[in-house]
């Protein structure tokens, strides 16, 4: 084996993109997968929650060339459209207008198209490879094939694992150096349901948003996909809750019910029917497989992964779930790999030392992936508790209203992370900052009437610096 080769473990959406941006740069590009082949035998139901295409990720894709065919997969979500317990509908723009959405992408259509790119830059993509060891000293990786018991060894110069939160690679090198490895485990996990097409084979509610039912310690969301389906995903406590454990602003049926229902209580789809009835049952009548799909689909679990140390000296770097896996409740965990796959090529374009570029990228992306990780977190709190409480709202009202008044200084910080390509750990120090003042302009407020807007600019001014200009 002679040049730059790389070998990457895990044809996934990470491992693909990173396959074509380093065959476009000339490398020699091997990657090996555990599963079959996708295109040909279809993506497996009810294991993925769809995927929120951000301007992060586009601008990866761009650089891929994938940007032209990935969109042609999606739908436009301009905002949540939120389903209030009483019935009422309210659509909260993510961004100013249209120029500021997000797009919505089913991961197996998606992973499709990076593959087929992947190839045609001349990548090698092989299937049915099940990495099972690692021999670091001899550079020597061990596959096996879940259809037989053929065991197959391959000589690498380095690899990158991008095999997702069970990384097969990063449990290789744990053996071998320390990773500071640790897990944490949300208590609440997800199942995947579908809103099929209506009988003329459109959408059946509203395509170019993003449906939340908000119901304090659960939720509910809906994404559309380009065929006039939408994907369902209920978040319920793995464990029920008593009812004092609910929020101040819980309506009168969330209050009568025995408590706050959990996996552990909702495990047949008739008692399932009868919970989305009860709580969503605008979306309930939209879903006519709900029993089928909720006693079938697996239930998924929800955490955040943490590492020290992503790479091992030039012989092995983890991008991606497979270094920083998270809850997927800011969109950000594809966009953040994303940039992971740009951010690496860069580091390896920049020196021929490998060790150096894996730890340049380590360095980069390590602080910004430990700030989506945090802000995802407390994205759940706000999807699941506030985006229908009065506070919040006019807190959203003043923080518009800001950014139009002061354009380079104030910037909603779901916009810095989701229509910039800042850092992620920036955009959480400026989201704090801001977050801050608009408590303090609003505590005691029903309505921003009487605002003096001479003390909140100047208060703006004196707190917030303008923020650097886009790259």
């Amino acid at each position: 084996m002679s040049g730059k080769h790389l070998t990457i473990i895990g044809a996934g959406l990470a491992g693909a993109l990173l396959a074509t941006l380093l065959a476009r740069r000339g490398w020699q590009v091997d990657v090996y997968e555990k599963r079959g082949d996708l295109r040909e035998l279809g993506y497996e139901r009810g294991r993925s929650i769809n995927l929120a295409l951000a301007e992060r990720g586009r601008h990866a894709l761009r650089q891929a060339n994938a940007d032209d065919a990935v969109m042609a997969q999606t739908v436009m979500m301009r905002g949540r459209m939120v389903h209030f317990a009483d019935g009422h509908l309210d659509l909260q723009r993510y961004g100013r207008d249209d120029s500021e959405v997000i797009w919505s992408v089913h991961r197996g259509e998606l992973n499709e198209v990076l593959l087929n790119i992947a190839e045609q830059a001349g990548a090698r993509i092989h299937f049915h490879h099940r990495l099972d060891s690692v021999d670091f000293d001899n550079r020597i990786a061990r596959f096996g094939d879940d259809r037989n018991d053929e065991v197959r060894e391959i000589r690498f110069q380095s690899l990158v694992g991008a095999d997702g939160a069970g990384s097969s690679l990063r449990q290789a090198m744990a053996k071998v150096v320390e990773l500071g490895e640790r897990s944490d485990f949300l208590g609440h996990s997800y199942k995947e349901l579908e809103i099929p097409p209506g009988p003329d084979g459109g959408f059946r509610i509203e395509p170019n948003a993003l449906h939340i039912w908000p119901r304090g310690r659960y939720m509910c969301i809906a994404l559309p996909n380009s065929e006039g389906t939408f994907t369902v995903t209920l978040f319920l406590p793995n464990h029920a809750l008593p009812n004092h454990a609910l929020p101040n602003h819980a309506s009168p049926m969330q209050a009568a019910a025995p408590a706050v229902p959990g996996f552990d209580t909702i495990t047949t789809g008739a008692e399932a029917r009868a919970f989305f009835d009860r709580d969503f049952p605008d979306a309930s009548r939209l879903i006519p497989e709900l029993e089928h799909d909720f006693e079938n689909n697996p239930t998924g679990l929800l955490g955040t992964l943490y590492l020290d140390r992503w790479h091992l000296d030039r012989r092995a770097v983890l991008i991606g779930d497979a270094a920083h896996a998270m809850v997927p409740f800011h969109g950000q965990g594809m966009n953040c790999a994303f940039e992971d796959c740009v951010s690496l090529a860069q580091h390896l374009s920049r020196t021929d030392d490998r060790a150096e570029a894996f730890a340049g990228f380590q360095a980069e992306r390590l602080p910004n992936a430990r700030a989506i990780q945090h802000m995802a977190l407390e994205n759940y709190l706000e999807m699941r508790d506030r985006v229908d409480d009065d506070d919040y709202l006019l807190q959203r009202e003043l923080e518009h209203l800001l950014a139009a008044r002061h354009p380079t200084r104030f910037v909603p910080r779901y916009a810095m992370v989701t229509f910039r390509h800042m850092p992620y750990a920036l955009a959480l120090e400026r989201g704090d900052l801001q977050r801050e003042l608009l408590v303090e302009l609003t505590r005691g407020r029903e309505s921003l009437d009487g605002l003096d807007w001479d003390l909140v600019d100047a208060a703006v001014v004196a707190r917030l610096s303008p923020l650097p200009p886009e790259d």
